[in-house]
């Protein structure tokens, strides 16, 4: 699974910890999912959508396992 959180940030000009503090995890945990290190729970990855005002396929793609 690949992301867009890294780029959405930047959109938003918001760190790694003032999103973190949006939807109310680690710090750890979004440059955990930003590198690809941590796929995160259905409701976590609603919660950034949500936070980015975006859908999920904004913000998380399946990467291509042909």
């Amino acid at each position: 699974m690949t992301n867009n959180l890294k780029v959405l940030r930047a959109i938003k000009n918001i760190s790694q910890e003032e999103l973190a503090k949006q939807i109310s995890v680690s710090r750890q945990t979004i440059n955990a999912m930003e590198k690809g290190k941590y796929v995160p729970s259905t409701v976590l990855a609603l919660k950034l959508a949500r936070n980015f005002k975006t859908s999920i396929e904004d913000v998380f793609s399946l990467e291509n396992t042909d």
